[in-house]
């Protein structure tokens, strides 16, 4: 591993955990390219953290947009777009991916309500799926395309878990990813979910978006046997996700106050065993 590719999966291993390890079990030969592309994830999602205003954020995207639709040579002097740019180039990506993905992360820059649940598995499969598809295209572009919809499944599954064990952050800063019919079956809206309702309809949205969350999960199992060995590292941060789903449905009150984690030796043992195994 070269320096450059060094300190990315150090930045890789500090932002996500779960991606970083998941890499660990790639094929050696693949394992730069998909930290280069979890760091650009990674360096996304924190957009929102380093800003006070949508506006920069916007520059920010934009500034990858044209980053990404230029020749080769572009992002030199910023390792992670370097490094994705080669990715790109190397494994053929199609760069309307990375161009869908930036129109979705904008959303994360303004506090409006996520609309529909629809509307949140869409944001779901132009992000966390793009993601997993397009590690997936690197590790085996022949077979990759047949799995599509399982990566769709798997980044619904993935991500809304994710967002549900970031709602303290959201909610601290006005962020609200939980739909508003979800809420509105709940009999809340948007803006007293986020100034926290005294009573049980906060916790009543939380149950519904694990459970929309434990569908998705579910639509990936079920297939899930079927994946070829060679793309189960792409698939792999899933496998920590039905340990989250599990604490979060115990006790769905608490995911509003505190984030849901695991400990480190459990998260290993996890990847271990479906890395090793796969989903059966």
């Amino acid at each position: 591993m070269s320096k450059p590719a060094g300190q990315i999966a150090a930045t890789l291993r500090a932002a996500d955990r779960d991606r970083y390890l998941s890499v660990l079990y790639a094929p050696e030969g693949k394992r730069d390219a998909l930290f280069s592309l979890y760091a650009f994830n990674a360096e996304i999602a924190a957009i929102r953290d380093r800003i006070r205003e949508a506006l920069p954020g916007e520059i920010r995207l934009q500034w990858w947009r044209d980053v990404l639709a230029a020749s080769e040579g572009a992002g030199e002097g910023h390792p992670v777009a370097a490094a994705l740019v080669e990715t790109i180039r190397l494994h053929n990506l199609p760069r309307s991916a990375f161009h869908n993905y930036l129109e979705a992360r904008i959303f994360d820059l303004y506090d409006d309500p996520m609309p529909s649940r629809v509307d949140l598995e869409g944001y779901c499969g132009e992000t966390a799926s793009a993601i997993i598809q397009l590690a997936a295209l690197i590790l085996d572009p022949a077979a990759a395309p047949a799995h599509t919809k399982l990566a769709g499944h798997a980044g619904c599954a993935l991500a809304i878990t994710g967002l549900l064990r970031l709602l303290p952050i959201h909610r601290a800063r006005g962020q609200c990813y939980v739909p508003r019919d979800i809420l509105a079956s709940a009999g809340m809206s948007p803006e007293e979910f986020l100034a926290g309702a005294p009573d049980g309809s906060a916790r009543h949205a939380v149950e519904a978006t694990v459970a929309l969350a434990s569908d998705h999960l579910a639509a990936f199992l079920k297939n899930a046997p079927d994946l070829p060995p060679g793309l189960r590292p792409a698939f792999l941060p899933l496998a920590v996700v039905p340990a989250y789903l599990s604490k979060l449905s115990r006790n769905p009150a608490a995911a509003l106050e505190t984030s849901a984690g695991i400990s480190d030796l459990r998260r290993h043992w996890i990847m271990l065993r479906a890395a090793s195994s796969g989903w059966r």
